[in-house]
């Protein structure tokens, strides 16, 4: 299954080199790792790793992807081999770009995931509420995103759609601080979403794990075939992944969930985070191994597919997200259903 064939190197100054076929990760002169390259179908680096010309070669002929992030998780460059996507499923999806229904209905679709997914964070949060006063205000943020999802249908335009989305996402992050343990709430302030650098912990952190999202919903759309950057949510741009972010809306409330507990469980603590020059703030180098550990178990998780009607661990719902846009590029009256949690 396609859960754990994704390397992810974030020591420091490590060196990744070919050995026979089996890749090599040395620190210092140190082995640290070895992977045969058949257990692989991508490699993921953070920061300043570097990298033995002979691997990168045999990494693009053998069709693993490599992928270059900064320190923050920021996508930097992709490594790749020939393309072997669908031209005729490609040819479709280009041809869609241009049909302002379908891209209306799939920008559409993308929000109502994320915004549906991320009602539940808040309604599970009312839930677990300690105050009272706390609860009613995340069931009151909670209420605000039902009327957002209400107004979706009646989005006539992109612009609209994506002022529903940006509305929607604002009230969420306001009340994301109220789902932290109080005695976190001060050194994981969140005075909303900030990237570029993240100007705060929690912005670092829910970068970090956006960036891991990301790859992974790219790796399913180029698996079903499908062209990553063409996208119909998220405006065309070059080098800008637009369809692998139009995917992963629906998969930020599950970043969003996963940093909540690693800090409510004290598995972060604000050591872990480091400023830097400019304002901008980062993971240290031991926090991030912690979290790409977290995010790897975390897939793990079986969910209930509400389509499949099955367990399917959630590593795997991009590749099957994936496959049911393609069905969507491909058919006409084969709307695209996003994933929502159970």
């Amino acid at each position: 299954m396609q859960l754990l064939n994704t390397l992810y190197v974030t020591l420091p100054d490590a060196w990744l080199r070919l050995d026979n076929d089996t890749l090599r990760v040395e620190v210092e002169r140190e082995t640290r790792l070895r992977v045969p390259l058949h257990h692989l179908g991508a490699v993921v680096c953070f920061g300043h790793t570097s990298l033995s010309a002979p691997l990168m070669h045999r990494l693009a002929d053998e069709g693993i992807a490599l992928v270059l992030l900064d320190d923050n998780g920021r996508f930097k460059a992709r490594l790749e081999g020939t393309e072997s996507g669908n031209v005729l499923l490609r040819q479709a999806q280009f041809q869609r770009l241009s049909d302002t229904a379908f891209t209306l209905d799939m920008a559409r679709a993308c929000v109502a995931g994320k915004i549906k997914n991320a009602r539940q964070v808040l309604q599970r949060g009312a839930r677990e509420a300690k105050s009272q006063d706390e609860a009613t205000r995340l069931v009151r943020l909670a209420a605000d995103l039902a009327a957002s999802l209400r107004a979706l249908p009646q989005s006539e335009t992109l612009d609209q759609v994506r002022g529903l989305e940006g509305e929607a996402a604002r009230q969420y992050f306001s009340g994301l601080n109220l789902l932290l343990r109080p005695d976190q709430r001060e050194a994981f302030a969140l005075d909303g979403r900030t990237r570029r650098p993240p100007r705060d912990r929690i912005n670092a952190l829910l970068s970090f794990l956006y960036a891991m999202w990301m790859n992974d919903c790219r790796s399913a759309l180029e698996a079903a075939g499908l062209d990553p950057q063409a996208g119909f949510l998220h405006a065309l741009r070059p080098g800008r992944a637009a369809l692998a972010l139009d995917l992963m809306e629906e998969f930020r409330p599950w970043a969003d969930r996963l940093a909540l507990t690693l800090i409510n469980r004290g598995q972060l603590q604000a050591r872990d985070f480091v400023l830097r020059e400019g304002g901008g703030v980062a993971l240290q180098p031991d926090a991030r191994k912690a979290v790409v550990v977290a995010f790897q178990e975390r897939k793990k998780d079986e969910i209930t597919h509400p389509l499949l009607a099955q367990p399917v661990p959630l590593g795997l719902v991009p590749l099957v997200q994936a496959r049911l846009l393609a069905r969507a590029v491909r058919e006409d009256g084969a709307p695209y259903i996003p994933f929502v949690a159970r």
